[in-house]
């Protein structure tokens, strides 16, 4: 069975227990644009598809299922790890890739290895894309992976302070 397919079901089978409806639908829709993005840009930049959708459909995975966003990195590695290591379809160097991007997605403002840049770029175009806004520090960042994907942003990007009002007060690194 495909790599990827094991993972998507660890982590419907992790929404499905979510008991908040909105946080549970917040989840599919976050983690799997996450994971779709991961993928394109991973076929742009030249990287590992499938690594960079795993990723993605890994890296909130602790916020979907604890409905806690705080430190949600770091403490989501343990958690993509135990997926990682039931399904036992990867090898240990890229499950310390994988953990390595996650623990480092939140930390935008600061350069690591290409997955973790991959996963931060993702995560903001996926968070721009549906929640129509950015905050300015990232700004720059968002600018340069729509570029990549060869999208030039006519417009002014809406630019909200009170970003995490308008996505459910999650952690603000999300954002």
């Amino acid at each position: 069975m495909d790599r990827l397919i094991l993972i998507r079901n660890e982590v419907n089978a992790i929404l499905e227990e979510q008991p908040n409806q909105q946080l549970r639908d917040e989840g599919y829709i976050h983690l799997y644009g996450v994971s779709n993005l991961s993928a394109m840009l991973a076929i742009k930049r030249g990287m590992n598809m499938e690594i960079a959708s795993v990723i993605g459909m890994l890296h909130d995975i602790y916020t979907y299922k604890y409905q806690y966003a705080k430190n949600h990195a770091t403490l989501g590695v343990d958690e993509a790890g135990q997926i990682l290591e039931k399904v036992n379809v990867f090898s240990q160097e890229e499950v310390q890739l994988i953990k390595v991007a996650i623990a480092n997605h939140s930390d935008k403002k600061n350069k690591q290895d290409k997955y973790s840049e991959l996963i931060k770029d993702a995560d903001l175009m996926q968070n721009f894309l549906y929640y129509n806004v950015v905050k300015e520090k990232h700004k720059k960042r968002l600018k340069k992976a729509l570029k990549d994907c060869g999208i030039k942003v006519k417009k002014k990007f809406l630019i909200s302070e009170k970003v995490d009002e308008k996505v459910n007060e999650k952690d603000e690194n999300l954002v």
